[in-house]
């Protein structure tokens, strides 16, 4: 079930992402979209999909299914918004890009990536505060937005950078944030 307000005004905006989905997940792609921009609080697929008046819908599962199944490439997404962003906010200027790194605290037992940090906000020079989670690295476009008066870092892709720990768990050699951003911006 499509809601009929909302997905079909975000259709004609969506439109340059359209080639990177099957038109049996379009439909879903726009009604998450949608929903992540109207929910309140933490943007889950359950709270898009609540504020979208399709919380106690059959098809429910589908729409987590769009984002575990789908055959789409986040990073020939990522490639496509970076040039929109070039293309609206610096189409003659040089392309400045920045990178910085998250700490998405994660609990449980299926989450093997997560690793122990230094916390930077909680953190001062005579005093270190370490949080366990997630590391994520997120590219940026840093661009001057005319309306706002300054320069702004507009996101077009997110890599997670797993710990040292689960790369030995894994047999792999730890990559380093600089080595992750290098990877990420090639």
């Amino acid at each position: 079930m499509l809601p009929k307000v909302g997905p079909a005004v975000l259709d004609g905006w969506m439109q340059p992402f359209r080639c990177h989905f099957t038109a049996a997940i379009w439909r879903h792609v726009l009604v998450l979209v949608c929903g992540a921009l109207l929910a309140p609080g933490r943007r889950t697929v359950a709270a898009a999909l609540r504020v979208m008046g399709l919380g106690e819908v059959a098809g429910f599962a589908v729409y987590h299914r769009v984002l575990s199944h789908g055959h789409w490439c986040s990073r020939a997404l990522a490639h496509r918004l970076l040039l929109l962003l070039v293309a609206a906010f610096v189409p003659t200027s040089p392309v400045v890009v920045g990178l910085d790194d998250t700490i998405e605290r994660r609990r449980g037992a299926c989450i093997a990536a997560k690793g122990i940090y230094r916390d930077p906000v909680r953190s001062s020079r005579g005093h270190f505060v370490k949080a366990s989670g997630l590391r994520w690295l997120c590219v940026m476009l840093l661009a001057p937005v005319p309306w706002a008066g300054c320069v702004w870092g507009l996101p077009f892709l997110t890599v997670l950078a797993p710990s040292e720990r689960y790369a030995a768990d894994q047999g792999k050699p730890h990559k380093k944030l600089t080595d992750w951003g290098r990877q990420a911006l090639l």
